[in-house]
């Protein structure tokens, strides 16, 4: 009787080293952000040469610590790289995804600091355009962030703004505005923006005050989920 044969267990598919994500990671910030190779260069090249001439100058000739100063300079200039691509990295990829409804999501879910308490799902919903609004708790207070025109958002973020009031008299409420208006915030500056906000609350507040606001419940209308800005994939140069 013949022995019935078994089929193996597909294997995952094996995740790309570092070294490889981070390539992936230039050539997408490259593709869409012609100023990001200049400005890479710049940051590494600038503390190497000076690595270099503190070298010459400093060291007298001690060939140990010419090297060391050499060492560093490159050192420093990689670390320097590594932060402008990040940098250039993020910004990409939000602008990838600017306009879209749910992009304030994402920014919500991944590009804001630990001490803030937001979700990546909106507190109120347009259903005919997708305007919405989302918030967030944080030193600052509370934030009310509205994604899409100002003329879209101004019912959604008045009514927001009273139910927070009500029930929050002395915390302060920030409104920001993410769409097309010129005085808008561009979505890559989102988060920088929350965080240059004063602050005004400690952090066990925070905590009580995010508390305080799930008794206002979410809308139930439906809106895409915050998109993973880092999942995007790349559009083709022009």
């Amino acid at each position: 009787m013949a022995r019935r044969t078994e089929n193996p267990t597909p294997k995952p598919p094996k995740e790309p080293g570092r070294f490889k994500q981070m390539w992936q990671v230039f050539q997408m910030t490259r593709r869409n952000d012609s100023r990001a190779l200049p400005l890479m260069l710049v940051a590494f090249f600038v503390p190497v040469v000076l690595g270099v001439a503190a070298a010459l100058l400093l060291t007298g000739g001690n060939v140990l610590a010419l090297v060391l100063y050499i060492v560093v300079g490159v050192m420093l200039g990689f670390l320097l790289l590594l932060i402008v691509l990040g940098r250039r990295a993020e910004r990409a990829a939000y602008s990838q995804i600017a306009g879209q409804p749910g992009a304030v999501g994402a920014v919500m879910k991944s590009g804001l600091r630990r001490s803030w308490r937001a979700a990546e799902m909106p507190v109120a919903v347009q259903g005919r355009t997708q305007a919405a609004v989302y918030r967030a708790v944080g030193k600052g207070g509370v934030v009310l962030v509205a994604e899409g025109s100002a003329a879209q958002t101004k019912k959604l973020v008045d009514e927001e703004r009273r139910k927070v009031a009500r029930i929050l008299p002395n915390v302060a409420i920030t409104v920001l505005h993410v769409g097309p208006d010129p005085d808008a915030v561009p979505l890559h500056k989102l988060a920088g923006r929350m965080n240059k906000i004063k602050s005004t609350i400690n952090r066990n507040e925070v905590l009580a005050v995010s508390n305080r606001l799930q008794s206002l419940g979410k809308n139930g209308l439906p809106i895409p989920k915050g998109v993973d800005p880092f999942k995007v994939r790349a559009g083709r140069p022009r």
